[in-house]
Formats: structure tokens, sequence, C-alpha cells
């Protein structure tokens, strides 16, 4: 079993996809087609699946909704430990009780951004993510300070190792020379993919896993492509990865979820609309969007 397989032992490696939220016409939240959703991208090469993120609206569930979707989640997933809820939340005693529900879920894992209800200062990260780690379910830090205003640099991230409160980082700067410090400053420190668009980059820095967006839609490709990438096979990876690069930049955008959704109704898959204050898309994006699905299918991706 190589260092980028998915294992119990790291349940945190290989392609755990951020998944979309099926919602129905009146916006209420759709289980059996998330849960259908769930074994379909387990069934299709990627080993698990990461709830309540940024691309599953956590910030418009309700509590009860929120859990909900975590339970669903284990049960469709087959295995507990194939999970990563999304614990993220304004207040640490928050974030803590989430972290706490998908321990009793049996949940491997749990992803966690900083502080971003403020700009946090280092002392207050600290604080944070100790705080949740009490909960005894690994921890994956998600530095995004594009959208939190809070960096987890590398020397950051070490010292959060160092104190036993991160197993990993969902790197989404799209800086890839992060990736070389923090290999540096924290050798054993997972490294996970945080953003599509910088795939083959960080997968030749070293990351042993990527929290996906773009696999709601083709999860196969994009398989194959990651496996290729992690392998070090850069002949087989760079078509692949510029075939399907107009797509995976989506993700990085502000109008990631919408994107994504739209993506998988082309492709026959159930995205839906999404909670205000998000829009669906309109003109240029949507038209940017759907050329870039189609041209995916068209070269044979699912």
């Amino acid at each position: 079993m190589t260092a980028t397989t998915w294992n119990s032992d790291r349940p945190w490696r290989g392609i755990m996809v951020a998944t979309a939220l099926p919602l129905r016409e009146d916006l209420s939240v759709d289980y059996d087609a998330y849960a259908e959703h769930v074994r379909w991208l387990v069934d299709n090469g990627c080993d698990g699946v990461v709830p309540n993120g940024s691309l599953g609206e956590y910030q418009t569930l309700t509590a009860d909704e929120r859990a909900r979707v975590v339970r669903t989640a284990v049960e469709a997933a087959g295995d507990a430990a194939r999970v990563m809820p999304g614990v993220s939340a304004y207040g640490s005693g928050e974030a803590l009780r989430w972290a706490e529900q998908a321990g009793e879920a049996g949940c491997g894992s749990v992803l966690l951004l900083p502080p971003n209800a403020y700009r946090a200062d280092p002392s207050a990260v600290h604080a944070h993510y100790a705080e949740v780690a009490k909960a005894g379910v690994p921890v994956v830090a998600y530095n995004n300070p594009i959208d939190t205003k809070v960096d987890l640099t590398p020397a950051l991230l070490a010292e959060l190792h160092t104190e036993g409160h991160v197993v990993a980082v969902k790197e989404f700067t799209g800086d890839v020379r992060r990736a070389y410090e923090i290999a540096e400053l924290a050798p054993e420190l997972d490294l996970l993919i945080g953003a599509d668009d910088v795939l083959l980059e960080l997968a030749v820095a070293g990351a042993v896993g990527w929290i996906a967006g773009y696999p709601n839609a083709f999860p196969a490709g994009c398989a194959e492509l990651y496996h290729a990438a992690v392998d070090g096979d850069l002949q087989k990876a760079l078509p692949l990865y510029r075939s399907l690069h107009p797509l995976l930049r989506w993700d990085s955008k502000t109008e990631f979820v919408q994107s994504i959704k739209l993506s998988m109704d082309i492709v026959g898959r159930r995205g839906g609309p999404s909670r205000p204050p998000r829009l669906p898309l309109t003109g240029g994006i949507e038209a940017a969007v759907r050329a870039a699905t189609e041209k995916a299918v068209a070269d044979g991706h699912r």
C-alpha cells in the first residue's frame, strides 16, 4: 500500500471528495439523492467524502440538517472511517461539538478552518485547534486565507503539528512553493491537495491526498488523473491534466459551488440549486462552465 493510498491508519489520504449537497427546487436537502451520490463516488474510484465543507454549503444549513448530512454520509459510505466531516464554525466550542459528533459516528478525521469570524492572531489559532483536538478525532487543517483572512503558514502548521493538534493540511492557497517548506518544517505532516487546479504540481511536490471538488461530476476521470500524478507518471498525467484543467480551475473561483453543481447537472447527476446568498450562474460564467464540462465529456472523461 503506497503512502498516497487511503488506509484506515491514515483515513484522510487518497481522494476525499468535498461533496456538493443536492437540494430540491424548494431548497430543502434531498438526503436520498445525497446518499446515492456518496455511494456513486465510492463506487467510481473515490476513497471517501467530506460532507459539510464549503462546497456542501454548510454555512446555510441548520444544526439538524448538518447533523443529518453526516449521518447520511456515514451510512452511505459503508465505512465511517471514509467520512471526514467539515466541523468549521464561528466558535471553537461549536466546532468542538461537531468534532465530537463526528467521533461518535466513527468518522476517521475532521476538516477544520482556523477561526474565521475575525482575523485571528497565531495565539488564537493555536487555542482554536487545541480546543477542537480535544474531541480525539484526527484534525485536518484547512488553509484558505483567501476567504478566512487567516493564513496557516508553513511555520504555524509545523507548530500545530508538533503540538499534536493537526495531522494534515488541506492547502488551498495555490502557492505550490509552500509544499516544500511544509515538508522541511514538518516532514510528518501530510500535505493534501486543496485546489483542483494545482493537483499535478502538488502531487509532484509530495501530496498524499486530495480533498477534491470536481470528482463530484467526473469521479473516474479525476481518479485516473490523481493516481497517475501521485505515482509520478507524467506521461499519463499531463495529457489528462491539460484536458481537465479548463474545468478544474472553476474549483478555485468564487462561483465554485454553482459551477460544480452545474457540471453535475450536465453529466446527468443531481446538482440542483444552491441556497442564497449564492445565485444561479448566468451569462458568460454559465457558458464557460458549460463549455468546459462539455469538453470534458467529449474528451471521454466520466
